[in-house]
């Protein structure tokens, strides 16, 4: 466990490295609520942001009880409550994760919310509203506009149980 978090930082890091006009971010978010933190909520972070509750756009390492995202952000976000996003690329472990737009790499949580799904989404219940290209595994798996399922009418439906797939 401890080399998989090493080795998502590490990501994250090269991540915030590679982000296009890093002058125009900040290094380091303290919050504890988007209105009380050291950075604005309008100030995108390139780097770690640690939350009781923050809202940010970002390239960064987020660790808290509720992480938000604002606009196109990607990174690793680890909540013990809640991840939310816009649009979102990287990891998010949540007890439940929220993407209103699309969202490409993992979600890990008991409920997993995303707009397009380009991934993984691992929890007891997953839903996206489409699936581009993944993978949900879980107790419950729910994709309405799932392409694979249009060419086969009557034959699968688009929720299955333990797992779920778009390609």
């Amino acid at each position: 466990m401890k080399r998989l978090l090493m080795t998502c930082i590490a990501l994250t890091g090269l991540n915030t490295a590679m982000a296009a006009d890093v002058t125009a971010s900040k290094p380091l978010q303290l919050s504890l609520t988007p209105d009380i933190a050291l950075q604005s909520k309008t100030e995108r972070i390139n780097g770690v942001a640690l939350s009781i509750w923050g809202e940010n756009s970002q390239y960064a390492f987020a660790f808290g009880f509720v992480n938000g995202s604002t606009g196109d952000s990607s990174g690793f976000s680890w909540s013990y409550i809640l991840n939310y996003a816009e649009d979102y690329t990287g990891v998010q472990w949540a007890m439940a994760n929220y993407n209103k737009g699309s969202f490409v790499g993992w979600q890990s949580g008991i409920v997993n919310y995303a707009g397009t799904l380009k991934g993984l989404q691992l929890g007891l219940v997953n839903y996206a509203e489409k699936g581009d290209s993944g993978v949900q595994v879980g107790l419950v798996n729910i994709i309405p506009e799932n392409k694979w399922f249009s060419e086969l009418p009557q034959k699968l439906a688009p929720g299955m149980i333990f797992v779920n797939w778009s390609f």
